[in-house]
């Protein structure tokens, strides 16, 4: 199904019916990405994903958007379905679009799953601002579009090589924006899913979050990385049971 918002086409699903829960992807990630879960749930709820603009079978933002624009567009996508109110589970930058939203739409969501949950800029580090200086040097010397390239692909993330240059802007937007100062104004309480061995979303962001957002607790999923919702889905799935459905039982 698709969905125009502001001129850009918005491709979602929607599976089972019942209490609405809304999923938000990573970055570079799909709708495909929530099946596991997806089909786990659907004989439980009425559950609806989308693929963020730029990302799976929707189309591109129309200029490089940040976490705001990514938000307004998530926001109006649930009014136009008739969501308010529903219970949001959201990976990695999904994560950072859902705490603007429980930030300053409170009402919107009904209850909070993060999981890998993106938003807080590391300090930094003496080695990352050497690095930076490197980078800065080096790019200073450089007079073609070709070595430009090789210096960004020896220094730039593995998310940011993958994208073109349109994107590429957007995702320099979207990482720049710490969401730090949402915390402590989400309403809404908050489950936070946290792989031990995330080294994307180190588990200093998950405690973090726990200790800022006022109703919110941590469960660490054991042995697993940034996908533990995908890597312990069973497990997964159980625990949004009981957190987000439980008073449907």
């Amino acid at each position: 199904m698709e969905l125009q918002i502001d001129g850009v086409r918005v491709y979602y699903e929607q599976h089972g019916q019942g209490s609405d829960i809304l999923f938000l992807h990573g970055w570079m990630c799909s709708t495909e990405l929530w099946k596991p879960v997806v089909d786990r749930l659907a004989h439980r709820a009425r559950l609806t994903v989308l693929d963020f603009p730029g990302h799976g079978k929707s189309d591109r933002p129309p200029k490089p958007w940040s976490v705001t624009e990514y938000a307004h567009c998530t926001e109006r996508f649930v009014r136009e379905l008739g969501l308010e109110g529903c219970a949001a589970v959201a990976h990695s930058f999904g994560g950072r679009v859902a705490l603007y939203l429980g930030a300053e739409r409170p009402g919107l969501f009904r209850k909070l799953v993060l999981t890998g949950c993106a938003g807080l800029r590391p300090k930094p580090t003496a080695r990352s601002k050497a690095r930076a200086r490197l980078y800065k040097a080096l790019r200073a010397c450089c007079f073609s579009n070709k070595a430009r390239e090789a210096l960004r692909q020896r220094f730039g993330s593995a998310d940011y090589n993958a994208l073109d240059e349109e994107m590429r802007k957007t995702f320099v937007r979207v990482v720049n924006q710490d969401l730090r100062d949402c915390l402590p104004r989400i309403q809404a309480p908050t489950l936070l899913y946290w792989g031990e061995n995330d080294t994307d979303t180190p588990l200093w962001m998950g405690r973090e979050m726990e200790q800022a957002i006022p109703d919110a607790g941590l469960v660490l999923a054991p042995g697993v990385g940034h996908y533990a919702y995908l890597e312990q889905a069973p497990a997964f799935c159980r625990i949004l049971e009981s957190f987000l459905l439980e008073e449907n039982v």
